[in-house]
């Protein structure tokens, strides 16, 4: 069994095109597991001002950022104009991870990585400030989730603490930027990679982590065991 923890945050730009990509693979590979995981770049708008000097310089520097990621992107998606003429700040993560995270609790990993989608969507293509609460509400009322459980999550502190237990994850697994997939607890796929390689690699882990067992013949290899031999429980010494 092949598990890939997918580490992701909902404002970041290279997550966008990755996720889309773990779609495919998902399709090509229906047999792997895949766990959305929280990562934040700007849990408040203190880390914004810590990073960029400002949220304004922040938003402008960021752009930049769509650029390369809109090159990266199969399907070419980002509306840089749009973000750029919008009248809001560049978002933070805390609340567009935590309304994931609820939709995780209500309709698991499937209800999870809708939102969080249908949140980057918001963002990256229809210019929507996924910080504010009424924007993701709507997000979500416009998915198949159930609104009023999720938005009974939304607020269980129990929620917070799943996203929280992420971050001691990130920090466990010494992760410094998304998107990041680690397979298996110890392989780590670092940033939005073409499918093709993440394909191939995943295959190479699973070659590897293949358990093969090689026996080694002895001159009483039949003596002192116990085995099943027509149904009964034999043992030789």
């Amino acid at each position: 069994m092949i598990t890939i923890e997918f580490f992701h945050d909902v404002i970041c730009s290279f997550c966008f095109p990755m996720s889309y990509r773990m779609r495919q693979v998902q399709k090509q590979m229906p047999e792997i597991k895949i766990i959305h995981r929280s990562f934040a770049l700007a849990k408040d708008n203190e880390d914004h001002e810590q990073m960029f000097g400002s949220r304004e310089n922040a938003k402008n520097e960021i752009l930049s950022h769509w650029v390369h990621a809109n090159q990266n992107d199969d399907l070419h998606r980002f509306n840089i104009e749009g973000m750029r003429e919008a009248n809001f700040l560049f978002p933070t993560s805390m609340n567009g991870l935590l309304a994931a995270k609820a939709a995780g609790v209500v309709a698991g990993e499937a209800g999870y990585w809708m939102i969080f989608d249908a949140l980057q969507t918001g963002l990256f293509v229809d210019s929507q400030n996924i910080d504010d609460l009424a924007v993701i509400e709507a997000i979500v009322k416009e998915s198949s989730i159930d609104f009023d459980k999720w938005q009974q999550a939304l607020i269980d502190p129990a929620t917070l603490t799943l996203v929280e237990d992420d971050f001691r994850l990130v920090n466990a697994y010494q992760l410094t930027g998304v998107p990041a997939l680690i397979i298996n607890g110890k392989y780590l796929i670092n940033g939005a990679q073409p499918m093709d390689q993440i394909i191939q690699a995943i295959q190479t882990i699973k070659e590897k982590e293949m358990t093969t067992l090689e026996v080694l013949e002895t001159s009483d290899s039949e003596n002192s065991s116990c085995k099943m031999e027509d149904g009964k429980w034999v043992c030789k010494d």
